[in-house]
């Protein structure tokens, strides 16, 4: 894994060296630094057996398109078409987001207890033809991302069996579902990122933010 390739969170925001909201970024380096680590070993990986770059980066822009976030998208995209995804694959994993679009989470829980809290929603299959043009093995794992984005209630041990029938090792399903985790907790970061540039509200708090770094500094400095 390569530490020139640029921060991912970064790049989908647009965040410019120097901004505001860079400098925000960088006063968190743990987490700055953790959250890129974690997209590296994911989508920059030594070690590919179990789960190619072209699966892993197909199901990120299937993912961040059922989150509802374009930019993600087209991150995504780009590494899907860098890493050789012909064009009629891209052309299905947008078919597949626009069918499997939805407002959750919802399902059922196995819980007694929880039972209340139950919500019928919509169980996302890939039609026929989107199937024939992902393969097996990629549309069950967009299936199995579309439970995990939408019905993590429902996760179970037949969720699990399909991927293997599907040709998916151990290792892989792991992959894939810490890929989907990666997926929501980044894309929670850039929305809220995003709201800090985007609202009023947010631009006073990245003032305030940089009006106290530079307060720190002058007393370390005096």
């Amino acid at each position: 894994m390569s530490s020139t390739i640029p921060d991912a969170v970064d790049t989908i925001l647009g965040s410019s060296p120097g901004s505001a909201l860079d400098t925000l970024r960088r006063r968190r380096p743990v987490t700055h630094e953790n959250t890129q680590a974690s997209y590296l070993a994911l989508f920059h990986p030594d070690d590919l057996a179990d789960a190619g770059l072209t699966e892993r980066f197909a199901v990120a822009v299937f993912a961040a398109s059922l989150h509802g976030s374009q930019a993600a998208a087209e991150f995504y995209g780009r590494g899907l078409a860098a890493a050789g995804a012909d064009p009629g694959l891209r052309a299905a994993l947008r078919e597949a987001a626009a069918s499997g679009a939805a407002q959750g989470p919802y399902g059922k829980y196995r819980e007694p207890g929880l039972r209340n809290e139950d919500r019928e929603g919509p169980r996302w299959t890939a039609a026929p033809a989107v199937r024939e043009a992902l393969g097996l093995r990629l549309a069950a794992a967009l299936e199995h991302a579309h439970l995990l984005v939408f019905r993590p209630r429902e996760s179970s041990p037949a969720a699990l069996e399909a991927l293997v029938d599907a040709g998916w090792s151990t290792t892989g399903i792991v992959t894939l579902s810490q890929l989907v985790a990666f997926l929501s907790y980044q894309l929670r970061v850039i929305a809220g990122l995003r709201l800090l540039t985007d609202t009023p509200a947010g631009e006073a708090v990245l003032a305030a933010d940089a009006a106290l770094a530079e307060a720190q500094t002058v007393r370390i400095e005096s």
